[in-house]
């Protein structure tokens, strides 16, 4: 190759380098984990649940997000393969089910996985190591929802609870960090539908959550929803 050639190699070399660069480096702050109450899920989705929801606070996704502009997403497009599962499904399937199908849970799995967990790099190494993670923040690390609002005696029992007595419960469970709070509204009643707690970018310590919803979002809670 001439040195004409090597010259106009350079540069393509340098934009390929780029272009393959992002795939495996994407940056993000921290991670969301967010955990949505069944009954309220169901309750708000145009499409009745096939089952009965239990009254659970039970996981939604772990997500790398930035303090400031896009979260990053859809890292991979590779279909999740299920057999890498198999020694942690039966434990997935109770805190991590697919509320609206529970007949299919491996698609909502799947759907986390290459929309959000691939991009957890390097704090989540791959699919399997991602969903482990969640099993061990979910329970090893007790940072289960409804175990917290358990144990400041605020039980499941549909009524109207204050939000801040719900937040000081999640607070004391977290080393007093502020959770992120999703209401939405159901026929005539704004329910709490999904509960955030936030992780520093390496998932080891809590943080308190960024970008709440901010007035004016349909998403935004009252002082008191039903619970």
């Amino acid at each position: 190759m001439g040195i004409t050639g090597m010259i106009y190699m350079v540069p393509m070399v340098f934009s390929l380098t780029v272009l393959i660069l992002p795939l495996s480096t994407v940056g993000f702050d921290y991670f969301q984990f967010t955990q949505q109450y069944q009954p309220a899920v169901c309750r708000s989705n145009p499409t009745p649940c096939k089952d009965p929801p239990d009254k659970l606070f039970t996981v939604h996704g772990l997500w790398p997000s930035n303090m400031n502009g896009p979260d990053p997403k859809d890292c991979s497009t590779t279909p999740l393969n299920s057999t890498k599962l198999k020694n942690i499904k039966a434990q997935l399937e109770i805190i991590w089910p697919n509320v609206l199908n529970r007949n299919d849970h491996v698609t909502f799995w799947g759907k986390q996985w290459n929309k959000h967990g691939s991009c957890g790099h390097p704090a989540i190494t791959d699919e399997v190591n991602y969903f482990q993670t969640v099993i061990k923040m979910y329970t090893t690390q007790k940072q289960n929802v409804s175990e917290i609002l358990s144990k400041a005696k605020i039980e499941p029992e549909g009524k109207t609870r204050e939000v801040k007595d719900i937040e000081n419960a999640i607070r004391n469970g977290t080393n007093n960090k502020k959770p992120k709070f999703k209401c939405q509204k159901n026929n005539r009643t704004t329910e709490l539908v999904e509960v955030t707690l936030c992780s520093d970018s390496n998932l080891m310590q809590f943080i308190n959550c960024p970008r709440p919803i901010l007035p004016g979002s349909p998403y935004l809670c009252p002082a008191k929803v039903p619970y």
